[in-house]
Order: C-alpha cells, then sequence, then structure tokens
C-alpha cells in the first residue's frame, strides 16, 4: 500500500477530520511554546525589590476587667503583628497581585501615645519602569487602602515608604527571628535522615577542645541557648568553640566561645534548671545558613500531641558516636499526665520539663543532641524554640520518650541574662 501525500492545486479538496484536528494541535503548541518564551524573557527582566514601610497604630486602649481603659502591652502588639501582615497582603495582593511577593513586621515600637510599626514589603517589578515611580505607587496605594483597615488604628498620615537596596532588605529580613529558607520536609533523626542545607539554620555544634560535645542554639547574632549539663565538668570558655551549618567537618564557620552563663540552681547529678546561655564573638552575620530562632512568651503553652522538631548531630543509635551531618526528626508533645505516669517517668519529671516523641520510642534525641532544639511553628511559618534536649532513658526506647526543657519557663531568666 502507497501512502498518500496531500498536494496543492487547483482542485479544491476537503481535510479529514484527523487532519483538523492535527493542524489545531500544532497551532496549540506553537503558541503555548511563544507564551512560555514570552514569560520566561519577562520574568528574566524582573528582580526582587525592597520596600521599607513605616505608620503608626493609635488609640491603644482596651477595656480592663475593672470597665477602665487600660494600654496594650508589648506583648499583645507582638500577637497583632499577624493582624498586620494578613492586613498587608490584602492590599497589595488586591492592589499589584502580579508583582507582590510578601511582606514582614520586623520592629514595633512603643512610643507615648501610640506604637510605630516597620514593614518590609518585597515585590518582583519588570526592571524597566524607574523606581521613583513606583515608591510612589506603592505609598499611595498603602495610604489610601490603610485608611480602610478596621482591626486596628493606623494613622494614615505617618505612612511612610522608602526604597531599600536588595542586599539591605535581604540582610533584614534574614535577621528576623524563626524563619527557614527551604520547605519542611523531614521524618526521623535514628533512622538516619539528613536535614537539607539551610534547614535548620539556628542549630550549632558547642565543641570542646574542637570535639563535639552538645547541640545549641542560637538566639541573636552572639548569644546561644543550650543545657546547663553539657559545662558539669567542663566549664572553662577558652577550651569552647562553636561552629553552625550541617555539617561539623568542614563547619561552614566557627567562632570562639566568650562567656558561659549555667543557670545558678541548677546541681548535677539532678536535672532541674537544665539550662545555659553561651556567649561567642566575633558576632555571626544572618544568611539564609545562619538564623536565629524565635524565643517563646515567658506565658507560652503548648498543646499535647502538637507536632514538633528536634535536630541534632548526635548518635544513631544508644552508645553510639555523635554524627559529622546534622539530622532532624518529627516528634510530638507528651502530656505531663501521660509523661507522669509510673511506667514512663514518674516523679522524676519535675518543674520546668516536659516530654516529646513516641510511647512506642524508635523517633527520639540521642547522645550528642543534649543541649539542642526542639521547635514548632505558628500559622506564619515562624518558628520558635520550645525545648532544650535534656535527658533520657537510653534513646528510642519503649515508654522513654525524650525529656526536655520548658524554655518558656525560664524566658525571664534568660532576658536576665542576655537582655534579649
Amino acid at each position: 500500500m502507497m501512502y498518500r501525500a496531500v498536494e496543492f492545486g487547483t482542485q479544491r479538496r476537503s481535510l479529514k477530520p484527523w487532519m483538523v484536528a492535527l493542524l489545531v494541535l500544532l497551532l496549540l503548541t506553537v503558541v503555548a511554546v511563544g507564551i512560555g518564551l514570552l514569560a520566561h524573557f519577562l520574568v528574566s527582566g524582573q528582580k526582587m525589590e525592597y520596600y521599607h514601610g513605616t505608620f503608626k497604630i493609635s488609640d491603644l486602649q482596651v477595656k480592663s476587667n475593672s470597665g477602665q481603659n487600660t494600654p496594650y502591652q508589648l506583648k499583645d502588639l507582638r500577637e497583632m503583628s499577624e493582624t498586620l501582615v494578613s492586613q498587608v497582603d490584602e492590599i497589595f495582593i488586591d492592589a499589584l497581585n502580579k508583582h507582590y511577593i510578601k511582606n514582614q513586621v520586623v520592629r514595633l515600637t512603643p512610643e507615648e501615645d501610640d506604637v510605630k510599626v516597620d514593614v518590609i514589603i518585597v515585590f518582583q517589578f519588570p526592571s524597566a519602569e524607574p523606581r521613583t515611580v513606583r515608591k510612589r505607587k506603592i505609598r499611595s496605594i498603602l495610604n489610601e487602602k490603610i485608611k480602610n483597615t478596621r482591626a486596628l488604628s493606623i494613622n494614615a498620615s505617618s505612612v511612610e515608604v522608602n526604597a531599600m537596596s536588595s542586599s539591605t532588605g535581604r540582610l533584614t529580613v534574614q535577621a528576623c527571628c524563626g524563619k527557614r529558607a527551604v520547605p519542611l520536609i523531614v521524618n526521623r533523626i535514628m533512622s538516619g535522615d539528613m536535614a537539607a542545607k539551610a534547614a535548620w539554620p539556628w542549630q550549632a555544634s558547642l565543641q570542646h577542645n574542637n570535639v563535639h560535645q552538645c547541640g545549641a542554639t542560637l538566639i541573636s547574632n552572639t548569644w546561644l541557648v543550650t543545657a546547663a549539663h553539657c559545662f558539669k565538668t567542663k566549664a572553662n570558655p577558652r577550651q569552647w568553640t562553636v561552629s553552625f551549618g550541617t555539617t561539623i567537618n568542614p563547619p561552614l564557620m566557627k567562632r570562639s566561645i566568650k562567656r558561659i552563663i549555667v543557670h545558678e540552681r541548677y546541681r548535677s547529678p539532678a536535672r532541674e534548671y537544665d539550662i545555659a546561655v553561651v556567649q561567642f564573638s566575633p558576632r555571626v552575620t544572618f544568611t539564609d545558613d545562619i538564623r536565629r530562632v524565635c524565643l517563646p512568651e515567658a506565658s507560652a503553652t503548648f498543646q499535647p500531641n502538637s507536632t514538633v522538631y528536634i535536630t541534632g548531630f548526635g548518635a544513631l543509635f544508644y552508645g553510639g558516636e555523635s554524627q559529622n551531618n546534622l539530622r532532624e526528626a518529627r516528634v510530638k508533645i507528651i502530656s505531663d499526665d501521660v509523661c507522669k505516669q509510673p511506667h514512663v517517668y514518674g516523679s522524676d519529671i519535675k518543674f520546668g520539663m516536659f516530654c516529646a516523641g513516641y510511647l512506642e520510642g524508635i523517633y527520639d534525641a540521642c547522645r550528642g543532641d543534649s543541649g539542642g532544639p526542639l521547635v514548632g511553628k505558628d500559622l506564619k511559618d515562624t518558628w520558635y524554640l520550645i525545648g532544650i534536649v535534656s535527658w533520657g532513658d537510653n534513646c528510642g526506647q519503649k515508654n522513654k520518650p525524650g525529656v526536655y526543657t520548658k524554655v518558656a519557663n525560664y524566658r525571664n531568666w534568660i532576658a536576665s541574662k542576655t537582655g534579649l
């Protein structure tokens, strides 16, 4: 059988249905490729731009139980930062949806009669448009839309917007606590899952004479939180160093320890007050790989069965050696009622302690993880230091979950030593 080609001549012929379908498909493919190429070139001509916005919240009065007006406390204002983020989101998603990326409240400053809000707003614009024009547009939108916000009384006349350099804007956002640069995908420590680069940027390794001893958590550019028992026999700061990154060797960055402050009421071998703060020098510069975690309020509570995460360089099994690569695990907070049962830990669970893990065992911290972080996130993907790896019977043993120092109970103590 011979194949027949379609010839173009003076005689009119109709195309068969399958030919029409093929031509339509080819046409759609060409259009799709063209749109894709156009989008590529448009996006490649755009860059991230950072703008620093400020405004003031006034009339900050609430009704107390006695019926009288009282000013908001700073804690209340911090809780309102999420409301502010949502409001700014709504303003720019509505007005500049194609170019708006996100915003982040970086500072709330109480003043005499109001509170000043500093917010970083991130966009992606075509580079051809003058930036001065965009700045005026952003200020105009913020000034106009902010008048309609009802959750808080925002003074529209106080609105200011200034362009930031890309490096300054990026560093300002990075300096905010509890933010990660990579998505969250974790399973367990003891079965060997390694953390991705920059996954837990507040994790640190405390080393005595250059040998890993304990984990620690970065809470500022010069301060760490860890466990007091890490220093029960080795308390000379000059013999300690701290490294950052997801491997101990080679470290991403290393610093000398300047000062070690162990809780005054810690007494080994007792396990109460198992907390210490460590100051290092020189200070670190925050990047995607090195960032501080947020500290919870002293009044913060975390519900049993909440999902939390532990990280560390500890052993993969009881009696094993510390690991060179950072590992991670997802665990659950266990209620005190369960943890204080006789077949679990009974009366060994004291003030300032809580349990996390699984009664079935398997997923747990182990030797070398001590002092490291147990963290949880809020609805805005901001991470908080909830616990410090403290103690436990063996590793991953049934009915013997990990026991952690409850950071919220020591929040005021941390502030008294570090000013944070």
